[in-house]
């Protein structure tokens, strides 16, 4: 197992990986509410976060999108390093991964203008959507149901180690993201999509702090002792 096994280098190196989930959600929700600040005409009412990716200064956005989702790639790896073997060993760490890969698609390729953003686009919803914004919307439902579907992942591992609290929030986080966003009145839908967000930045947020309590000091001291039962317990629970 990575716990018993590993050098301090490669703890070190887990670490990081690790937060890299940690830091993913506060940056990108940072970066995308600043924007909607300060770019003129965006409203956060009516303007879904993903308008910010156009105009001149769309590149911010993208690149927000981009860089979030390789952090999520990158915390995923550390989540199969740390977690392996195990119940959710595979598919946990896979289905994060996968959240991060539906974030680039959606950086990649930029959704269409409307809502009257950038100014002059049209005030209604684009008559037919391009190519790219329907990529975009495949990224977006990648990385919702992914994400939905690791929570399950999780739940059931934290409920074979009796870890009811953590099983629970998993288990909540993903019932309240679906009825954010899926609930049908567009009225206020941009800020249900930033509540949804912050909600599955969190989770994958709180998961990687969990494993990395768990990890050795990066100076290869003896590996502290894990009162929360954190990635310890996780290995233990339903080996295969």
């Amino acid at each position: 197992m990575f716990q018993q096994t590993a050098t301090p280098r490669a703890a070190v190196g887990t670490r990081r990986l690790l937060a890299c989930g940690v830091v993913a959600g506060p940056l990108f929700l940072a970066v995308a509410l600043i924007q909607a600040l300060v770019r003129d005409g965006f409203d956060l009412r009516r303007h879904p976060i993903s308008l910010l990716s156009l105009g001149e200064l769309g590149w911010i956005q993208i690149a927000s999108f981009v860089v979030t989702g390789v952090l999520c790639v990158a915390c995923a790896v550390g989540m199969r390093r740390v977690l392996r073997p195990g119940r959710g060993a595979t598919w946990g760490p896979l289905l994060i991964g996968v959240l991060g890969a539906g974030l680039i698609v959606a950086g990649v390729f930029v959704t269409d203008a409307g809502a009257g953003f950038p100014p002059g686009a049209p005030a209604g919803a684009p008559e037919q959507l391009s190519w790219h914004g329907i990529l975009h919307e495949v990224g977006f439902i990648m990385a919702v149901l992914s994400w939905t579907a690791a929570c399950f992942v999780f739940m059931r591992r934290f409920a074979a180690d009796r870890r009811w609290g953590w099983a629970g929030a998993c288990a909540a986080s993903a019932a309240a993201v679906l009825v954010l966003t899926s609930w049908p009145d567009l009225d206020g839908v941009s800020v249900r999509l930033v509540l949804a967000s912050a909600i599955m930045f969190g989770l994958v947020a709180a998961l990687a702090a969990r494993l990395l309590a768990g990890l050795p000091a990066a100076s290869g001291a003896a590996r502290r002792p894990d009162p929360a039962g954190t990635a310890d317990e996780f290995q233990r629970a339903h080996r295969s």
